[in-house]
């Protein structure tokens, strides 16, 4: 017999079923006018604003873009190369640190993760961290000078400690010890079989810091060969609005419809598209990674 759920259980579902779908509608809906904008024309953006279908349907912005189809193919391959070397050697590294301050027989482990979490409080500044690559490294022209500065942070090497403690309980570990194993074997053999949504997780959030990243590029860069895609659309924005402006000083009125306003929603929908076909795959891993350490039990 099927038991009847209480009246207030079925309220409580209604409203919170509610707020679910007002927030995703919230979520979504930037990106729909996003899309509809890169599909209208500049001058009806400019006079009407935007809206959630395309008015005067165009594809000016999307033409502006891929003018030069190598130099945005390039753009795509080298933040590409960026993003797999970075979330690869990034993702190695940051669950190699945390299983060591994760380990109670570390003597150091308390003074090794407070040095941690004290870069994320306080740091050297912009310009010593500049110069420690420009200069000292002399990394300045080379991609590794992209890639290298954010191959971890503090807080994805805690949130992976906090996984590692409780995926791997400390009995498993002391049994595997006293079979004879070693940390390379309980590293390899132990705990990274069980990290899936915590290796997901931090992946995702390495991988969006690097898709996303265009500073690295302006800083480091000396060629154009080596432009993240986020610095390429950047630079290219910024080309279209001084184009823009000296025609408007020489009174050249052709060259002032540019269609600044709806590359830029193109640029968004380009840079951001990638990332939105590759979540769903990480998303259910992302979810209870994310929520590590939220509920004991």
């Amino acid at each position: 017999m099927l038991r009847r759920e209480p009246a207030s259980t079925l309220v409580f579902r209604l409203i919170s079923g509610f707020f679910a779908l007002t927030g995703a509608i919230v979520c979504v809906f930037p990106f729909i006018v996003i899309i509809s904008g890169s599909f209208t024309d500049n001058m009806t953006i400019l006079h009407k604003g935007y809206s959630i279908l395309p008015r005067d349907f165009s594809l000016e912005a999307y033409k502006t873009i891929f003018k030069a189809p190598q130099d945005i193919l390039q753009a795509y391959l080298m933040t590409t190369y960026y993003t797999v070397v970075g979330t690869a050697i990034g993702l190695f590294t940051t669950t190699l640190c945390a299983y060591v301050i994760s380990r109670n027989e570390f003597k150091y482990r308390n003074n090794v993760s407070f040095l941690i979490y004290f870069t994320s409080i306080f740091g050297g500044g912009i310009i010593p961290w500049y110069l420690m690559y420009a200069s000292v490294l002399n990394l300045k022209g080379s991609t590794l000078a992209i890639w290298f500065p954010a191959l971890t942070s503090p807080f994805l090497i805690i949130l992976m400690r906090t996984f590692i403690k409780d995926a791997v309980p400390d009995a498993i570990t002391e049994s595997a010890k006293i079979d004879g194993a070693g940390h390379v074997t309980i590293f390899f053999k132990i705990v990274l079989p069980v990290l899936g949504p915590g290796l997901a997780t931090v992946g995702l959030f390495l991988a969006l810091g690097y898709w996303n990243d265009w500073y690295r590029s302006s800083m480091f860069s000396t060629s154009s060969k080596t432009w993240e895609l986020q610095f390429y659309l950047y630079n290219l924005l910024n080309a279209q609005t001084a184009i823009k402006q000296m025609a408007q000083n020489s009174g050249l009125s052709h060259i002032t419809e540019l269609p600044t306003e709806s590359v830029k929603m193109a640029m968004a929908v380009v840079a951001t598209g990638p990332v939105l076909l590759f979540y769903p795959f990480v998303q259910r891993y992302f979810v209870s990674g994310i929520t590590i350490g939220a509920v004991k039990g």
